[in-house]
């Protein structure tokens, strides 16, 4: 006779089973797809998230999502972010972005069966890697408290960060 705990282990291999194959059907025109983890899930103001990407591709177009992974300590109901993209000819462009977090209720958007739930957040559509060469993704948090000059020092609840580009189809 199987234990519960045994049962639940193996509902969550089977889960992760389906997951794994889940992805890899869908993900024909992946591009790049990595996330990074923030320690002890407190994003420090100044702690910069780098994603370099080698781009030889100046003909298709991309789409390009920031992900997110956070737990139930973000405290917050939308998020800021600063984006930079630093291209190969040294060319820079710098976009404030905000994103919903939470529902109007209080609910956390996103996907996940747990505590932790992953956001998609769109960030450019349909736009092509124009110069050969490495691309540098840097992404910061910009969150502060209502009528706050300084921005938080640490900023809980985000477990990782992520970078995706997918070719249009």
């Amino acid at each position: 006779m199987l234990s519960k705990k045994m049962i639940s282990s193996l509902s969550n291999y089977l889960l992760l089973f389906i997951l794994i194959v889940g992805i890899n059907a869908c993900s024909k025109g992946m591009v790049f797809d990595q996330f990074k983890s923030i320690d002890d899930n407190e994003w420090h103001k100044d702690s910069i998230i780098s994603f370099k990407i080698n781009s030889s591709d100046t003909i298709s177009k991309n789409n390009i999502y920031i992900n997110l992974r956070n737990n139930k300590n973000f405290e917050f109901s939308n998020l800021f972010l600063i984006v930079g993209i630093k291209f190969p000819n040294n060319y820079h462009i710098v976009d404030t972005l905000e994103y919903e977090m939470t529902t109007p209720e209080g609910s956390f958007l996103g996907t996940g069966f747990s505590d932790i739930k992953e956001n998609k957040l769109e960030y450019k559509t349909s736009v092509n890697f124009p110069v050969v060469g490495e691309y540098d993704f840097q992404i910061q948090h910009a969150m502060r408290k209502s009528r706050k000059v300084d921005g938080i020092e640490y900023l809980n609840g985000i477990t990782d960060v992520g970078l995706q580009i997918e070719k249009v189809k």
